[in-house]
């Protein structure tokens, strides 16, 4: 084995990127498979050059169709860049890679362990397909009896999903398309039997997930990576069944079915784990579309109520929440929230969405007000920058329905304030469209213009309205260019000092213009290329520019 290339403080570090790749690439999607298809090409025809560690990563060139430098972390993979256009994990980075573990270990192996996986999940669900069949051809009648279902899909589940001991994460998913698939085809004829007997069945399968993956240890990263997704599968699932069932009303002979599911929607918000999101957000889906008798909502109510506080899990405690927004009861929603804490605003989402769509705007209104106290400080505490962004850009959407029925502008003008930077594009739209322009320009002050342009159309409307506006703007945008010290940021810096004279003309304050502009030249002295640009825009006159 050759190691001499490889610092030997290295070799531990480029095993375990060896690792970290494996799971940032999943076997099972076509698309990293493609890439690791094509980087294992790269680095076999000798495409790879000029490889070193620099520090705790590899640099390298690789000759692609156009050559490409390559950064490679080992301390993490995903945080590596190329240049070329591709997004994520490219080939190129993927060769990089393989040339310098080809140093330490077996390139061969690696790429067989990879691909372990997506075979043993090929396998899986071919042996779950026909153990599906087996059961299907196994069963008797359409029993229209609720024990005798859950009875049925608890056999289907673990002799489809289970039947081979424990499944190791990455088969999971396949076993349980094939447990889906039986359960679906040995639903009953009839229409309205058929989505009752489905929406039960998708409820267990939550259920028996929910179990298997706490039995099995499996972290949240684990279910993330290979079966969050089947979550999210059943929930849309059941509120599409739940949608068909709640369009008439329900025969009676339904009455014991809903009763069991009564018993059911108490049982998922008992437990505490990883999916208590999941839970609660099926039980309002249950009781918000399904569970509408009075008798049923005040019983489920005093039974939450009579828990005490302290005493209910956090999914209990939210349900609560909930069985007082069906009841009305507005101020104890609230103000459990209060008592709940920040974790508990997203399901006000389904809240001010229900109400908005229902055309409740005042009781909309309360929920909005109570959101734009409180979104400051859920946004400081949220890990990264995409997830602050997304949760703005949907509470955004959410409460846009109550503003535009003429709810109360100061409200959302509050809540674009509260969200910023994360809301920028919607509250510099809301300002110019309220001819607000002052406000308008500081944010784009506030914004600090690094990675933001004005639309020219919008710079024409402020410049012919409130030409003062913009000084402050350009005047930033400018400096900014020009720190960049390259030929193209200096044509758009001066395009924009263009823009600063002509206003200052306008304003007639060229006295001011000209010590700007001076002093401007003087602090960017060295730089000629600024300088020529300038005298081809003949902002200057070329004997102003050093020799």
């Amino acid at each position: 084995m050759k190691v001499a290339m490889v610092p030997e403080l290295q070799v531990p570090k480029l095993k375990e990127a060896a690792n970290d790749l494996k799971r940032l690439l999943r076997a099972e999607s076509e698309e990293d498979s493609k890439v690791v298809q094509k980087g294992l090409m790269l680095y076999r025809q000798g495409l790879v050059h000029h490889l070193k560690f620099v520090g705790g990563s590899i640099w390298a060139t690789i000759q692609d169709v156009t050559p490409v430098r390559v950064y490679v972390s080992l301390a993490d993979p995903n945080d590596s860049t190329c240049t070329c256009p591709a997004f994520g994990f490219c080939r190129h980075r993927m060769a990089a890679f393989f040339h310098a573990y080809d140093q330490v270990a077996s390139v061969a192996d690696w790429v067989e362990d990879w691909r372990k996986p997506a075979k043993e999940s090929e396998q899986a669900e071919k042996w779950g397909m026909n153990k599906a069949k087996d059961l299907i051809k196994g069963r008797q009648d359409d029993a229209f009896n609720y024990k005798r279902w859950i009875s049925e899909f608890q056999h289907s589940f673990e002799e489809i999903v289970l039947g081979q001991g424990k499944p190791t994460p990455y088969v999971i998913a396949s076993l349980f398309h094939g447990y889906m698939r039986q359960l679906r085809a040995t639903a009953p004829i009839h229409q309205e039997w058929k989505a009752l007997y489905e929406l039960v069945g998708n409820l267990y399968a939550f259920k028996q997930l929910t179990v298997m993956s706490e039995n099995l240890g499996h972290s949240s990263e684990t279910v993330d990576r290979y079966y969050r997704y089947l979550f999210d599968t059943i929930e849309e699932d059941i509120e599409d069944l739940i949608a068909s069932l709640s369009v008439h009303s329900l025969p009676f002979d339904f009455d014991p079915f809903m009763e069991e599911l009564k018993n059911e929607t108490a049982e998922l918000i008992e437990t505490e784990d990883q999916f208590n999101f999941e839970r609660v957000n099926l039980y309002r889906m249950f009781w918000s579309n399904l569970l509408k008798k009075a008798s049923w909502r005040d019983e489920e109510r005093e039974r939450l109520e009579k828990f005490g506080d302290g005493k209910r899990t956090q999914a209990e405690d939210i349900a609560l929440a909930h069985q007082y927004f069906l009841a009305r009861r507005d101020k104890d929603t609230l103000e459990r929230l209060k008592q709940l804490g920040l974790h508990t605003l997203p399901f006000m989402f389904y809240w001010i969405e229900e109400l908005t769509s229902q055309g409740d705007m005042p009781r909309a209104g309360d929920f909005i007000e109570f959101l734009t106290q409180h979104v400051r400080t859920a946004l400081d505490r949220m890990d990264n920058r995409h997830e602050a962004r997304d949760f703005t850009r949907y509470a955004l959407r959410n409460a846009k329905p109550y503003f535009r029925s003429g709810g109360r502008e100061d409200l959302y003008e509050k809540l674009l304030s509260q969200t910023l930077p994360y809301s920028f594009i919607e509250y510099e739209d809301f300002l110019f469209a309220k001819g607000h322009y002052d406000k308008w320009g500081e944010l784009f002050t506030y914004a600090n213009f690094e990675s933001l342009s004005v639309p020219n159309d919008k710079l024409k409307i402020v410049q012919k309205d409130n030409p003062v506006v913009l000084l402050p703007i350009l005047h930033q945008a400018v400096d900014g260019l020009i720190a960049q010290k390259n030929r193209s940021s200096y044509k758009q810096a001066v395009r924009l000092l263009k823009k600063l004279r002509t206003i200052y003309k306008k304003l007639k304050r060229v006295p001011e213009w000209e010590t700007f502009f001076k002093k401007l030249l003087d602090r960017n002295k060295r730089l000629r290329a600024f300088h020529a640009e300038c005298e081809r825009a003949k902002l200057i006159e070329p004997k102003v520019v050093e020799e």
